[in-house]
């Protein structure tokens, strides 16, 4: 038996899509809130505190569990090398959690490693693995809940995989729901080592947050939902969803808020899904669970304005599963079907990935990365303030102490929003005297422009027109197509 007919061909297929995948890196693609999460990990390392700012406490990270892991790498690999380590550690785990899913839905070994290779290269996967977010790790975890406490049945599954998912993100209790539910419908009973599990699990990080930060849930939700909290008639609020879901459903967003691209998909994967679990196979427990759930996160997360893209990474490929199931294990025309799938939707969808990550990478790590870089060169008191939104690239690489808009990572100013929403950037402004302001707008010229006229002055211009170009005509080419990043205006205290 060669090595091509027996079960090392889903291994293969997780290195070779790893390989893939890493190619990315060379983007420098990584999404703005990583960076949050690993300067809350080196503020531990430096003050050994969980913060942002020295030694204040804040739950600055939505995931605890992924502070630690970054804890760790920056530990052993130190703050200037570890983020490659770390992107390749998530893109391994992602792998492997995709390899538990093949083993959950498909017996034949070329079709799992068919299925890990071209599940692992829809753009939510690419995202997922090399971005620097904590849902590597998640989807991992996620999936071998399914597989070792549901497919092997194993009890330490059970009870220490929900501990660890829900310490990586409390919002996890829509997937832990999910799977009960289904699991009492689909079984007629209850397991009881799972209900400990999810128990214990959310005990744990209640009573972290609250005995740690002195809060129940993260300060990220806190924030979030004071800063963009609007008060919406019924008749809004489905406007506000009718003209955003298809965008965050579908795996690529279009500019306009109507996505054809989306119904077509959202179609067929319900057409495929409805196709499968008329076979009466057992996998059909956890082709439901993986629909249910990717529908469910959705409809939540859209229902309550939730517009951040990485949210429904996970459920925009679950709710795909369907589609290269269906085709994957075609019996006539096999090769026309995967033939097709891969011209008219992997491959674009690959190309797509491709642009959107280069010209993503220059407009934060070429771009946002220079602001912060300047900053520390300049600056080299790390003690001084900086007012600005968002809280991820420049705060990182300057060093500086941190006011955002949002909240995120300083508390005070959601005092300011609760009691002036208006005016809670002057008042902050006014209040605590940052050193350094970055804004969008010109601050002279607005209606406090006298304020920041007397106070401030202009210290740089940063503008993206000046990071479209390169040496590389393709790469150029690429910067002026999708151009991505924003003017900013730099201001220092007088």
């Amino acid at each position: 038996m060669t090595i091509f007919q027996n079960r090392n061909l889903p291994l293969l297929a997780v290195v070779l899509g790893i390989c893939v995948k890493l190619l990315f890196l060379l983007t420098h693609h990584i999404q703005e809130d990583a960076f949050i999460t690993w300067r809350v990990a080196q503020n531990l390392l430096d003050y050994g505190v969980i913060g942002f700012n020295g030694e204040t406490k804040i739950s600055a990270s939505t995931t605890h569990l992924y502070v630690f892991v970054s804890f760790i790498f920056n530990l052993i690999f130190g703050k200037a090398y570890f983020i490659i380590p770390i992107l390749v550690f998530n893109t391994i785990l992602f792998s492997l959690g995709s390899w538990l899913l093949a083993k959950l839905i498909l017996k034949d070994f070329w079709h799992q490693a068919i299925f890990i290779f071209l599940f692992g290269i829809l753009p939510p996967s690419i995202k997922i693995s090399v971005l620097g977010m904590e849902y590597g790790i998640l989807f991992f975890l996620e999936m071998a809940l399914l597989y070792f406490g549901f497919q092997k049945e194993k009890k330490w599954a059970l009870i220490i995989l929900p501990i660890l998912i829900l310490f990586t993100r409390i919002d996890t209790v829509i997937f832990l729901g999910i799977v009960f539910l289904i699991d009492v419908f689909w079984t007629k009973k209850i397991r009881w080592n799972y209900i400990f599990g999810g128990i214990l699990g959310l005990a744990a990080t209640i009573a972290f947050n609250w005995f740690y930060f002195g809060e129940i849930v993260n300060n990220t939700i806190v924030a979030k939902k004071l800063r963009y909290d609007s008060n919406f008639t019924a008749s809004q609020n489905w406007d506000y969803f009718r003209l955003n879901f298809s965008n965050f459903w579908s795996m690529v967003k279009l500019p306009g808020d109507f996505n054809p691209l989306f119904f077509v998909i959202a179609f067929f994967e319900i057409l495929c899904f409805i196709y499968l679990i008329r076979q009466k196979k057992s996998r059909n427990y956890f082709l439901c669970i993986l629909f249910v759930f990717a529908w469910t996160k959705q409809i939540i997360f859209m229902s309550q304005k939730s517009l951040f893209d990485w949210y429904y990474w996970v459920p925009q490929i679950l709710l795909f599963v369907p589609v290269l199931v269906f085709v994957i294990e075609q019996k006539t025309r096999r090769n026309w079907w995967l033939a097709s799938l891969i011209m008219f939707y992997i491959v674009p969808m690959l190309a797509f990935q491709t642009v959107h990550s280069i010209a993503t990478g220059n407009g934060e790590w070429n771009y946002r990365r220079s602001i912060g870089l300047f900053l520390n060169h300049f600056e080299k008191d790390k003690n001084q303030w900086i007012l600005l939104e968002p809280a991820g690239y420049v705060p990182y690489f300057s060093g500086l102490k941190t006011i955002d808009e949002v909240g995120l990572v300083d508390q005070k100013i959601q005092q300011e929003i609760k009691k002036d929403k208006k005016n809670y950037w002057i008042n902050t402004v006014k209040n605590r005297q940052p050193k350094y302001l970055l804004s969008y707008e010109n601050l002279f010229d607005g209606v406090n422009g006298e304020f920041y006229r007397k106070n401030y002055r202009l210290l740089k211009e940063f503008r993206i027109k000046d990071h479209l170009k390169s040496e590389n005509k393709i790469l150029e080419k690429i910067y002026r197509l999708k151009p991505s990043g924003t003017d900013y205006n730099l201001y220092i205290k007088k």
